[in-house]
């Protein structure tokens, strides 16, 4: 029998009563948009129709953070955003309006910030050692004896020492100020504390009789003996795991949620904790079963497990099948002959690439994890007489290979509890990757390997919960996650260069398109087990916003036109190209160039110059952050801006957009539909929506003018015709948020459903939103739209519509139920918002 809502609700650890949005916006907080400049909008957030404001973290966070993921103390709001006082005045004069506040957390990790003392749990473990209260606090691997690994040396520290760049001081350590003038270590901004009895030693005697080990910063990537965020040394991870430790990073975001000041937690890379699925359930415990959604990367097919007492995922799984569903399938192949003749690459080449850049981060960016992880398999194996002949260069190899093979996140084993079969599956089939890796001789130890990661019985019986065992189990889980994260998302995906919103996070690159039959069948899927998952489309995390990928996604319904615009400009550009520009990074920027761009003009050159230094970077193919190559830099950069400034250029780009307009429009208006309409939450991105062409952090977090949309908004909401895509937009976004506020029995309701419609085209997204058996909205999108053109419009192709009267809320027109031909459903835009009348 299908699962009732009370079941789903008592699954998922959500509060019956507990609010749940209708829909949220995002707002990047920071000193230049504090909580007071989001209490001045109030009045547009309402008038725009969401439930909740969807706040980026407020916790205290390292002086000068743009974003404040970079957590330093859990037990305050961050005074530049207005404090305690300032998110309880947002939250009372929100509530006035009915809007509620949705709070993104960040357990995982806390920053190391400059100078040090700024996290006060941070200073005494470099005070104190093992004998700090915090000690536990940090994943530090406190069993090599080895004193925290504080890589932030501009050279070796011989050097450092000689050229005098060290110094002892005094001086009151701003929040402990009661105990005076203290002697500290500075190295420019940089500020440690002296360990106790030490502040008399010789200079170089003290350095190395302190609770951490000052080093030169490429060290970190060999030697770092704490866990971090990614590859993210300035980001040190925290064991939430330990009971004392969550209640103390936790107890005032619990508190706020307790007394009604917000309503829901977002949270930020459940993947990095040692038990993601026993965190949540710890969470929604702790605050009484609140509206819980998790960052959470779901690859290709993968489903969250339906055992987290979570409502959902943050939505890049909804993302990525938004586009993938208004793509033309048939663009694949002539695209493939495009990135072939510009880059050089075949398709059968990407799942190579992928693990090509997984094997250069394990090697590289994250060597410090492998190792760590091959010494505690080691220890295990020389502790155990049955074990013992595995060496640790055996061990090594295998492991690192595993990460490589591993196609997801993790595979949720737990140590000390029995794994699921899904989970040694996945295991499973990463194993066997990887013995066709490995030499023979190693296949034994991987046998090993294997059984270890599973929790099995190998070696000497009775040893499953040895501590170190434990240990393996619970590093690995940690390490598969980053290892996807900076191997596939930030590094193949800045390479790969087929369709670029196919490299998205979260989003499969291999799956082109996704025909609608598979897309009913996923999100009646999602109605059923997760519908009160978020969506979205554009994020503070993605690569390029939703306007950007709707744009570019048009290519797939003109490839063959589009491989002669690429031809021309590189023909028309044949004197500017450097020898130094790879087909890669050509690729890149042509589709850049026309995804950023519109009918009117090209994105300022300033926020592409930043964007495509990062992509260089992130490929890693000739330059790297931490070892850049000038010239190739600023030869790429030349080119990209002598030919963004070329008129012959411009005129392509500019004609080649007048010439997509119609299908832009379609792909812009009917993903946002879609998405706002869909099963889950939807979320909209602060500013998106009007137009918002954006590309990766920071360019996505630029400030938002709220009084043009205000503006628009207005017009939109009285009985004003759209003159643009904007205000279309803003119209589609708007009605869509009113209508789940009007019938949220529809949306969110326990009997809420999700029912496609019968249409007799493929053209044609129709699906209807129903309380119970009843329809109470329906949503007609438009797919494909060029080829629908040059296929002569929609001819007699009718849509069933539910019986009653239906008023279309965007085309202001009333439609009997029955079969309706779609060119008069959709005579004045590409979709349709029907209401029951």
């Amino acid at each position: 029998m299908p699962e009732t809502a009370h079941e789903r609700a008592h699954r998922t650890g959500h509060r019956t009563g507990a609010p749940v949005p209708t829909a949220t916006y995002r707002l990047q907080l920071s000193a230049d948009f504090t909580f007071a400049d989001a209490a001045a909008r109030l009045d547009y957030f309402e008038a725009l129709g969401v439930s909740h404001l969807y706040l980026s973290p407020v916790l205290t966070a390292a002086p000068g953070s743009t974003h404040y993921y970079d957590v330093v103390d859990h037990s305050r709001i961050d005074d530049a955003l207005g404090g305690l006082d300032g998110l309880r005045d947002l939250s009372w004069r929100a509530g006035e309006r009915g809007i509620g506040l949705v709070a993104d957390v960040v357990p995982n990790h806390m920053a190391v910030p400059t100078p040090a003392y700024h996290n006060r749990a941070l200073w005494s473990v470099l005070e104190h050692g093992t004998d700090s209260d915090y000690a536990h606090w940090f994943d530090v691997d406190w069993t090599s004896g080895e004193p925290v690994l504080m890589p932030v040396l501009g050279q070796r520290i011989g050097t450092v020492l000689s050229n005098g760049e060290l110094t002892v001081d005094r001086m009151v350590v701003p929040g402990h100020e009661d105990r005076g003038e203290v002697p500290v270590l500075r190295y420019y901004e940089h500020v440690f504390p002296v360990r106790e009895g030490t502040e008399n030693l010789p200079l170089a005697s003290l350095v190395e009789e302190q609770h951490y080990r000052l080093a030169y910063w490429r060290v970190a990537n060999e030697e770092l003996n704490y866990r971090r965020f990614f590859d993210v040394g300035s980001l040190v991870a925290v064991r939430v795991e330990d009971p004392d430790v969550f209640d103390a990073t936790h107890r005032l975001i619990v508190d706020l949620i307790k007394d009604g000041t917000i309503h829901g937690l977002r949270i930020d890379h459940p993947d990095g904790l040692a038990d993601p699925e026993g965190y949540i359930a710890r969470l929604a415990d702790a605050t009484d079963g609140a509206w819980i959604v998790v960052e959470k990367i779901l690859e290709d097919e993968e489903r969250l497990p339906t055992t987290w007492k979570a409502s959902g995922t943050t939505g890049y799984d909804a993302s990525w099948r938004v586009g993938a569903l208004l793509r033309d399938p048939s663009g694949s192949s002539p695209l493939a002959g495009t990135l072939h003749r510009v880059a050089g690459d075949a398709m059968g080449e990407l799942p190579g690439m992928i693990d090509a850049a997984k094997r250069e981060i394990v090697k590289d960016s994250l060597s410090s994890e492998v190792h760590r992880l091959a010494t505690i398999a080691h220890h295990v194996c020389t502790t155990d007489v049955r074990l013992r002949d595995h060496t640790w260069r055996a061990l090594y190899d295998c492991l690192r290979t595993l990460l490589v093979t591993f196609d997801r996140y993790r595979a949720y084993v737990v140590a000390g509890e029995p794994p699921k079969p899904t989970s040694l599956e996945v295991i499973d089939h990463a194993a066997e990757r990887a013995r066709t890796m490995l030499d023979p001789e190693r296949h034994e130890t991987l046998d090993v390997v294997v059984d270890l990661l599973k929790g099995a019985e190998v070696g000497s019986a009775g040893r499953t919960n040895d501590a170190r065992r434990s240990e393996l189990i619970t590093r690995f889980q940690q390490a598969c996650g980053a290892v996807m994260a900076k191997g596939v998302e930030d590094t193949a995906y800045y390479r790969w260069t087929h369709l670029l919103p196919l490299c998205e996070v979260g989003s499969p690159a291999g799956r082109f398109a996704m025909p609608p039959a598979a897309f009913h069948a996923w999100a009646h899927e999602q109605q059923q087990t997760y519908p009160h998952a978020m969506t979205c489309l554009s994020t503070h995390d993605t690569k390029r916003s939703e306007d950007v990928r709707a744009r570019l996604g048009v290519l797939s319904e003109a490839a063959d036109d589009w491989d002669a615009l690429v031809a021309r400009l590189q023909s028309a550009t044949a004197e500017m190209r450097p020898v130094e520009l790879d087909g890669r990074m050509e690729n890149l920027w042509w589709q850049t160039l026309v995804g950023t761009a519109d009918e009117h003009g090209l994105m300022e050159w300033e926020r592409l110059e930043g964007y495509l230094t990062k992509a260089m970077r992130e490929a890693k193919t000739h330059t790297t952050w931490t070892s850049v190559n000038e010239q190739y830099e600023l030869q790429v950069l030349w080119f990209a801006q002598a030919t963004h400034a070329d008129p012959a250029v411009r005129e392509e780009v500019l004609a080649w957009n007048r010439a997509t307009a119609e299908g832009v429009r379609s792909a812009v208006l009917s993903q946002k539909l879609i998405q706002l309409t869909i099963p889950g939450i939807p979320d909209v991105y602060q500013g998106t929506e009007l137009l918002a062409p954006s590309l990766v952090d920071p360019d996505n977090r630029r400030a938002v003018d709220f009084d043009a949309r205000a503006e628009t908004l207005a017009r939109m909401a009285g009985r004003a015709k759209p003159r643009t895509l904007d205000e279309e937009k803003m119209r589609v976004t708007h009605e869509a948020l009113r209508l789940r506020r009007l019938h949220p029995g529809a949306f969110i309701g326990p009997s809420a459903g999700y029912h496609p419609l019968a249409s007799s085209s493929g053209h044609a997204v129709v699906f209807a939103r129903t309380d119970g058996d009843e329809p109470i909205v329906v949503t007609v999108a438009t797919r494909v739209a060029l080829e629908l053109e040059r296929l002569g419009g929609w001819a007699e192709h009718t849509v069933q519509l539910p019986d009653g009267e239906w008023h279309d809320t965007i085309g202001r027109r009333t439609f009997a139920g029955g079969p309706v031909p779609i060119a008069d459903l959709l005579r004045s835009h590409p979709v349709a918002l029907l209401e029951r009348a």
